[in-house]
């Protein structure tokens, strides 16, 4: 079996490995819509949104004395108090400083995690375990377009204001209380299920999992408590839009195509897996594939890290620490310039522009957009998507904050440089510009 390393020299670098496209966006595999995306974008604001995670996150199961050694060591944050159902973000960065990946733990009982998220980090923490020595087991439950047996856990979010009444409903009294990124029991009928607090764009939700045989009909007692609430149900083409209005970058490049800590790594990887076949897309376009790695700071990390431990990459961030950082924002596109691009549509030839996708734009697994001012680099773009609870398109974006700040009119350029990619994926189009202007969040009342 070919490695990762063996791709990036057939590929002669790793950018022309990325660049080739094959893996096109990340895929959500559940049905499209429901309803209508439109609606069902607006339920997680205004009554409430059942989201299946069920199907396109990969879960690793860690257990065994060495458990919490091994997550201090690869996470750059703290895990004090870390233990049964308590749950963590994981941010896993390279020996330099930069973003491997980001996921999300599940403890639950003593030294047995759950881990759940896109494959990177959840590769990166497996290797680990296999190659550092540690005393534990590990077991995949691959996300489902990788999975021929099923997988052993449904994964529901219920979200917007009306889920607690829903909640308390199908449980068929008060809620226990569970505070925020703690787990805890409830009911769904005749049915247990475990919950995470956590919140979507604002507003409180849980997410809760269980069997996965028992999916239908906790999906059907839900769905029947929530009709007198107005639940939707969030097909695919809304849910790849959630990440754009709660703020969550996904979509990064792991900094692991480059440094020589990484060959046995890249060895490790073989052709298969997700490294390798990670498509990178937008107008940012740089021979260096180490000018598409991000730092926590970038992604609004932060106040997140903790150096109360060691980890990898600690030195590298503690020396970042004080320098100037990219700061996390969002872009409010322009109405007209939007519009224009889709009336290119009706242009002959290469003068049309690239098509903008509805509601989520990103063609790419990893698709970064260039943001100019006056002709000048001033941020990264990505995640682009059409929200019908702000009637508009919105980015999120990193910003050079000594460059430009919020309200700031700036522009992103959009589609690829040379008019398409030798992927075949995107048409031929023209590179164009969209007007944009720099807010600090898509909604006044959001916190987060």
């Amino acid at each position: 079996m070919a490695t990762l390393n063996d791709e990036i020299r057939a590929a002669g670098g790793p950018v022309g490995l990325l660049r080739s496209g094959r893996s096109g966006a990340y895929p959500f595999p559940i049905r499209a819509e429901f309803t209508n995306w439109r609606d069902e974008q607006e339920s997680w604001r205004n009554t409430a949104a059942l989201m299946d995670l069920s199907h396109h996150m990969t879960d690793l199961q860690i257990e065994g004395p060495d458990t919490y050694r091994l997550l201090s060591d690869v996470g750059a944050n703290s895990f004090a108090g870390f233990g049964p159902m308590k749950a963590k973000q994981l941010l896993a960065c390279s020996p330099e400083g930069f973003m491997i990946g980001d996921c999300i733990l599940f403890c639950l009982a003593e030294k047995v995690v759950r881990i759940v998220g896109r494959p990177p980090a959840l590769n990166w923490l497996q290797y680990n375990a296999e190659t550092g020595g540690y005393d534990v087991t590990v077991r995949r439950d691959e996300r489902t377009a990788q999975n021929p047996h099923g997988r052993e856990l449904y994964r529901l979010q219920l979200q917007g204001p009306n889920a607690a009444a829903i909640f308390e409903k199908v449980n068929g009294g008060p809620m226990p209380e569970i505070p925020f990124f703690t787990m805890g029991k409830f009911k769904v009928g005749g049915h247990e299920v475990t919950a995470l607090n956590h919140r979507m764009s604002g507003f409180p939700g849980l997410e809760f999992f269980g069997p996965y045989a028992e999916l239908d009909a906790v999906r059907g007692a839900i769905l029947e408590a929530g009709r007198e609430f107005g639940v939707r149900q969030v097909g695919g083409r809304a849910y790849a839009s959630v990440a754009t209005e709660s703020g969550w970058i996904a979509n990064t490049v792991p900094a692991i195509y480059s440094s020589t800590h990484f060959k046995d790594y890249r060895d490790w990887l073989d052709s298969r897996m997700f490294e390798a076949h990670l498509s990178l897309g937008g107008s940012f376009v740089s021979e260096d594939i180490e000018d598409y790695y991000v730092t926590p700071w970038d992604l609004g990390y932060g106040h997140i890290l903790k150096f109360d431990h060691d980890f990898i990459g600690r030195e590298a961030l503690e020396r970042r620490a004080s320098d100037p950082h990219r700061k996390k924002a969002w872009l409010a596109w322009n109405r007209d310039d939007v519009a224009k691009i889709f009336a290119s549509m009706y242009e002959p030839g290469d003068k049309r522009f690239k098509y903008i996708e509805m509601p989520a734009a990103f063609y790419a697994a990893a698709q970064v957009d260039r943001v100019e001012r006056g002709g000048e680099l001033v941020g990264l773009s990505t995640l682009c998507s059409y929200t019908a609870n702000v009637r508009g398109w919105i980015s999120i974006v990193m910003i050079d904050p000594a460059k430009v700040g919020y309200g700031d009119e700036v522009e992103l350029v959009w589609g690829e440089p040379d008019g398409a990619r030798s992927s075949g994926a995107v048409e031929s189009h023209t590179q164009t510009t969209i007007r944009a202007t720099v807010i600090e969040r898509p909604f006044p009342t959001d916190k987060s």
